[in-house]
């Protein structure tokens, strides 16, 4: 779907210093369209609320080409397109938030944007309890054909991502740098899958590199996005937390999932259960929460044809999704040698129905 507003001239009005988001939409709302802004007179200009002489006379100048030009190129170079404010597969509920993006660069499928989104979001270093619920909870999600959105940082929203693209799910990473500047870099080929099935999403220019500042308000696309945020895992001081204080100020639920009271990773999840959020155990607790606002969400999850015979049976039927087993007791309790069990584990994990864990553990993943 192409967008309402030519790309290069909706660039070059956003390339004028210190003009702002709020003051473009006035001043679209006023001319109709970023050309006739541009060509505008400054008499004409200061007739706008919040446009003075001084900027009046920015905007004459006609903002900064080679900005516009370099931005082009690095966009058809990676394959990106830009989403405004003012087209249709703008997300809706992004649009209600006190200051959504004008524009959003995309990699990936446009209309996944429209699709009902959870976002999943926690601590860069989980510990394996943080871990097993991240991916139990995203599986559960994914089949009941919600998108998942995450920040593709390390850690839960890493752990978050992989579990769709694993489970060929849809999932929406939003970037605190351009889309071309994946961060880490690490994630550099998580982001092309993700691009395969979802979509990877940036309100920051190509080329502009992950600096502080940009990631809280990354946070707010993440929670604007979606009807309601999970924290898994979160210290006291995570960046979590800020994701979950912008889903708040935007009337969207939050949801924690609660952690040992002694753990310092779980201390912000505990802190929000205290303050009212919802605390979470299952994919339905989030889903009974949000009923009233769903458009839909199938009822029925996907079906696990899981056909096993055998050792490969009983190895499956010894595991547990949450619950890590070291393989010298699986093969204990197969009372099967360790080497032969361990061949098992391997030929189920390549069908993606059983996850190593650090220190040879194995869980289940369905």
């Amino acid at each position: 779907m192409a967008s309402k507003f030519d790309s290069a001239h909706l660039l070059q009005l956003c390339s004028i210093p210190k003009i702002g988001s709020q003051r473009i939409r006035r001043l679209l709302q006023y001319f109709g369209a970023p050309d006739k802004v541009l060509s505008a007179s400054v008499r004409q200009l200061v007739q706008v609320g919040g446009i003075d002489q001084s900027l009046a006379a920015q905007i004459r100048k006609g903002g900064d080409p080679k900005f516009v030009s370099m931005q082009i190129q690095r966009m058809e170079r990676a394959n990106t397109s830009i989403i405004s404010y003012w087209d249709e597969s703008y997300p809706v509920r992004l649009k209600k938030i006190a200051d959504p993006p004008i524009i959003l660069f995309l990699k990936g499928k446009r209309d996944v944007l429209g699709n009902q989104c959870i976002a999943i979001v926690g601590t860069r270093i989980p510990s394996t309890f943080g871990r097993i619920m991240t991916e139990r909870l995203t599986s559960e999600l994914v089949n009941k054909n919600a998108a998942i959105v995450s920040g593709l940082a390390r850690g839960v929203d890493t752990v978050a991502h992989k579990a769709v693209v694993q489970m060929g799910g849809a999932t929406i990473a939003v970037l605190g740098s351009g889309v071309d500047q994946i961060y880490p870099a690490e994630n550099k080929g998580l982001s092309d899958k993700i691009c395969e099935q979802g979509a990877v999403i940036s309100e920051f220019p190509m080329g502009a590199k992950p600096d502080a500042p940009h990631f809280p308000r990354r946070n707010r696309i993440i929670s604007g996005l979606s009807l309601g945020t999970v924290v898994v895992e979160a210290g006291e001081k995570s960046g979590a937390l800020i994701t979950a204080d912008f889903a708040l100020e935007q009337n969207r639920e939050v949801f924690a999932v609660p952690g040992n009271a002694n753990s310092p990773k779980s201390i912000g999840c505990n802190k929000l259960i205290q303050q009212g959020a919802k605390l979470v155990l299952n994919a339905d607790d989030i889903i009974q929460e949000l009923e009233g606002q769903l458009d839909f969400f199938a009822v029925a999850e996907r079906k696990q044809n899981i056909t096993l015979s055998g050792l490969e049976r009983t190895v499956f039927d010894i595991l547990s999704p949450n619950e890590p087993k070291h393989i010298d007791k699986i093969a204990a309790e197969c009372k099967t040698p360790t080497s032969k069990v361990l061949g098992v584990l391997l030929a189920l994990e390549l069908r993606g129905i059983v996850k190593q864990l650090v220190g040879k553990n194995f869980v289940t993943s369905v």
